[in-house]
């Protein structure tokens, strides 16, 4: 039965970071805003994001014009015994979709039921390639 809810959990947080991925395909700043929590740290270019309004002005710039300027997907989920937080990480594509880096997303099981990222990272592809 253990197995089966960390399956289930896995899959629950696989789904989440599927469909905030989506968000930025289907250019829908609004579906995006309701995977951020409230305390989220995004870690940027510019520095350190905190909390969802920075989070949000922030990433606004990537939901104008008519295609998104690049694209992601969980290729890797693992779930906390605790079933509190989780970690998600994949590849990020440019729009020809060539691997331009790695994300990893931290996600919280919220006390409404649904996951929301509390933390988001990116590194250069060549980064996590020299480690493998």
């Amino acid at each position: 039965a253990h197995a089966e809810i960390q399956q289930e959990l896995t899959r629950q947080v696989f789904e989440a970071e599927s469909t905030f991925a989506h968000t930025m395909m289907a250019r829908h700043p609004k579906a995006f805003a309701s995977h951020v929590a409230l305390d989220a740290v995004f870690f940027s270019r510019a520095g350190v994001l905190r909390g969802k309004a920075a989070v949000l002005a922030s990433w606004q710039r990537f939901f104008e014009g008519p295609d998104a300027p690049f694209s992601w997907m969980p290729e890797q989920v693992e779930v906390l015994e605790s079933a509190t937080l989780a970690l998600s990480s994949g590849p990020v594509r440019d729009p020809a979709g060539n691997q331009i880096a790695t994300f990893n997303s931290i996600w919280r099981r919220e006390p409404d039921g649904h996951w929301r990222v509390v933390f988001d990272r990116g590194c250069p592809v060549c980064e996590s390639a020299e480690k493998k």
